[in-house]
């Protein structure tokens, strides 16, 4: 296990190292000159060439490269340019509002799809099953943006259970009040396609031949689908969950913009609006960095729940 461990993160390394050198070429090649950005349109040349200098971009694209691995490698990024705060702070402080919301968020979307489909799985084919198809995918056809402004103003605003905006210190109150309705919104949201997911996973399952084997034997149905059936229809779904973790601390920028959470969505929505690049550098090497270390914990799950599964 831990030399597949060791191998599996040497393996990473030439990967990381594309991502480094992908981003490295966006913002320096693309992205254009920030000194302009900075300066301002009434800026003169001489303006603009100190804040090159401040910057470091006067120097040559092999040392800037260099001075981007080492903020890597010592996980410092600077100072943010719109607001000079420490890039490293920044993010640990948004970080925590984003879990707040995308914890729970994401534990009760699971545990909801997973009991759904495995209870849809029972009576497929039915006139249930169909109209809650069509119900997921009526759900699924609706933007966000309408679920945000109807539960914002109809339970919010009109009947005052929710507050509109807002965000405190103390845990328990972010959680239990200003993040309930964020929490409910994005699990409206994101239930009917995790539900139709599901349900294919687990009907996957239950057409298979140990199954049909089952049945045979006389085992009861509801035997066969909630401990068999759940067993082997959990893989693609820890792939599923796992996959979207990474991704989940940007995709929720609506709802914290919407709702004035101070998370890590809603702070790289500020740094692209105010080309605040050391942001939007770092955010991105470490979800790519995020993504890599959760296919590997990914893997190690299958291998926990099937020790049957070879760790290549």
């Amino acid at each position: 296990m831990l030399a597949y461990i060791v191998r599996r993160l040497w393996q990473m390394l030439p990967t990381m190292a594309g991502v480094v050198l992908l981003v490295f070429m966006l913002f320096n090649w693309v992205g254009g000159d920030p000194a302009f950005i900075l300066a301002g349109k009434m800026a003169n040349a001489e303006e603009i060439a100190n804040i090159r200098r401040q910057l470091g971009t006067d120097q040559p694209y092999y040392v800037q490269l260099l001075i981007f691995i080492k903020q890597i490698v010592t996980f410092d990024f600077g100072n943010a340019w719109s607001t000079g705060e420490s890039v490293s702070s920044i993010i640990s402080s948004r970080l925590g509002p984003s879990l707040t919301v995308l914890v729970p968020l994401t534990i009760l979307e699971v545990l909801l799809g997973v009991a759904l489909a495995l209870a849809i799985a029972f009576v497929r084919g039915s006139l249930l099953d169909r109209a809650v198809m069509i119900a997921c995918t009526v759900g699924m056809s609706i933007s966000i943006l309408v679920y945000i402004s109807v539960f914002q103003y109809s339970l919010a605003y009109k009947l005052g259970l929710f507050p509109v905006q807002g965000w405190g210190d103390a845990f328990w109150r972010n959680l239990l009040h200003f993040a309930a309705l964020p929490i409910l919104i994005g699990l409206a949201v994101s239930l009917a396609p995790t539900l139709r997911l599901y349900r294919t996973f687990v009907l996957d399952e239950v057409n298979q031949d140990y199954v049909r084997t089952a049945r045979a034997k006389g085992m009861p149905e509801r035997r066969i689908v909630w401990v068999h059936v759940l067993r082997n229809a959990a893989i693609p779904i820890i792939t599923h969950v796992m996959a979207n973790l990474p991704a989940l601390l940007i995709g929720a920028f609506l709802l914290e913009r919407a709702f004035g959470i101070p998370g890590i969505g809603r702070e790289v929505i500020l740094a692209v609006e105010r080309s605040d690049f050391p942001v939007i550098k770092a955010i991105t090497v470490y979800v790519a960095a995020a993504t890599m270390i959760f296919n590997l914990l990914t893997d190690l799950l299958y291998h926990a729940l099937d020790p049957r599964v070879q760790l290549k």
